[in-house]
């Protein structure tokens, strides 16, 4: 099972650069940041720019992947999210996991005072990930090549919850992540699992639609946001790892140990060891 990190970048990149030399040492696959203008866990704090902070991680790290959970398509345009991410592709050799997803209607008041409803959300993801020229979103006059010479795209990971949102990235997605579904993480363990079970049926389903073959498509899951909380021990994170293999999800991704706030502080070492019995 490959193993994830998320670190929010609530902190200077002083302080922040450590926890990702750290991830890469203690065995994780890959590394996450957000990608908001706000977030409530953030709330009268900093929050850094999700992709700057990534091409700044991939000068301290070597092999780790860097990736957005997730990007925006509510926050930004397909051209600008192209550059962005073909830019730090570049700039990390190839390490980039483009998380992408409807993103949050808080972003949008943030940044231009709109306030979209959810079908306004997904007919611009839709858009981004492949009209680029759709009912929301469209572009001309780009003089410029989408990416830099010898490169390939980066890896596409698709946030989904929905059925059309499953079947968007049961099409279009090299892999697919889901933190199990509106209103999951405000439920008890067993409610929770259920929930997740139902995520998992719900893109097999959408594969079975598009025929797509299940097995292609990477499964992520984003655990600790609620009340399942993997890294309070290392006897926890191995029952969410095995669980959630369970249900064919073949990534676990879970919350740094640096916070922000009680809720997502855990102990490195707890981290170090569960990773290093998950892998035998």
């Amino acid at each position: 099972m490959r193993l994830g990190v998320v670190f929010p970048q609530t902190r200077p990149w002083r302080e922040l650069a450590g926890e990702f030399t750290w991830a890469e040492e203690a065995g994780y696959d890959v590394a996450y940041v957000y990608d908001h203008l706000t977030h409530p866990t953030a709330a009268g704090g900093w929050l850094a720019d999700g992709f700057t902070t990534l091409a700044a991680a991939a000068g301290v790290t070597t092999t780790m992947e860097l990736g957005t959970l997730v990007a925006s398509a509510t926050l930004h345009s397909p051209v600008a999210l192209a550059r962005l991410a073909a830019t730090v592709d570049d700039v990390s050799g190839g390490r980039l996991v483009l998380g992408l997803g409807a993103g949050s209607p808080r972003c949008a008041v943030a940044d231009r005072g709109e306030d979209p409803t959810p079908g306004e959300m997904h007919s611009r993801l839709v858009d981004v990930v492949t009209e680029w020229q759709g009912a929301t979103r469209s572009f001309g006059g780009l003089e410029t090549t989408g990416l830099p010479p010898g490169a390939t795209r980066p890896y596409l990971l698709l946030a989904a919850h929905g059925p059309r949102t499953l079947e968007l990235a049961a099409r279009h997605a090299d892999g697919w992540n889901t933190y199990g579904g509106p209103g999951s993480s405000l439920t008890g363990p067993e409610e929770y699992w259920a929930a997740v079970e139902q995520q998992a049926t719900g893109m097999t389903q959408a594969c079975g639609r598009v025929g797509r073959d299940p097995a292609d498509l990477r499964r992520s899951l984003l655990v600790g946001y609620g009340e399942v909380r993997p890294t309070v021990s290392v006897a926890a994170y191995v029952e969410v790892a095995e669980r959630a293999q369970a249900l064919g999800f073949d990534e676990l991704v879970v919350y740094g140990p640096g916070g922000p706030g009680e809720q997502f502080t855990s102990d490195p070492e707890v981290h170090v060891a569960a990773i290093a019995r998950i892998r035998g």
